[in-house]
């Protein structure tokens, strides 16, 4: 995988957990706490807005050193110079994302079960979001959380990272580590946190024993 260790702690955009048109500014106070991969998820923006967005934050994480993906959109990965694309399970597949990308750019998948994280591994993913974990209103829609058993399971049988998500916050950040995750993917235990940057300082000294992220 390439920039393995950026994705201890993977951020998940969501503005409107931040005040009006303050996301870049968040995002910034997320990269100076350490953060180092950065998801921009906004899917209810027009072509136009989402591209001066992605534009915006190609531009802060490239000044902190940090990795940039697009959500689903492999063409405006392309046409911002992200550093990879996050496909949904409805979405393309890997191969073809690939196609869009090129070779040296990152893949993740977000998944929902071990099978679907083994799929993901087959496909050519680099890494995989799976959960939810815990409890999440942002993930209610793909039905009650999984727990840890599914985690465990899918750690034993994936050979690419797996990031944890859906209701992580520095307790649980703990017992997923625990679990084996390689690190977690948030978004309001940074973005919704009094301190931004505080918060993902907090994220990034957890998580930064967790297991290797190489393959």
């Amino acid at each position: 995988m390439r920039h393995p260790e950026a994705f201890r702690v993977y951020l998940i955009t969501d503005r409107k957990q931040v005040p009006a048109g303050g996301l870049v500014s968040a995002v910034t106070a997320a990269l100076v706490g350490g953060v180092r991969a950065v998801q921009l998820r906004e899917k209810d923006l027009g072509d136009r807005k989402l591209f001066e967005l992605g534009e915006a934050l190609r531009e802060c994480t490239r000044q902190a050193g940090a990795v940039l993906l697009i959500n689903d959109r492999a063409d405006m990965a392309v046409a911002v110079e992200a550093d990879g694309v996050h496909l949904t399970r409805a979405s393309y597949s890997v191969g073809a994302a690939r196609r869009l990308v090129g070779q040296t750019a990152i893949i993740g998948v977000s998944t929902h079960s071990a099978a679907e994280a083994r799929e993901a591994d087959a496909a050519g993913a680099d890494f995989v979001t799976l959960g939810p974990i815990y409890e999440t209103a942002s993930k209610r829609r793909y039905g009650p959380p999984l727990g840890l058993g599914p985690l465990e399971e899918a750690v034993q049988s994936v050979g690419i990272p797996i990031l944890a998500i859906g209701g992580i916050q520095l307790p649980t950040a703990s017992a997923v580590l625990r679990a084996g995750a390689a690190g977690v993917a948030l978004i309001s235990g940074i973005l919704a946190a009094p301190d931004v940057g505080a918060a993902a300082s907090a994220f990034v000294s957890r998580c930064s024993a967790g297991p290797s992220l190489q393959r």
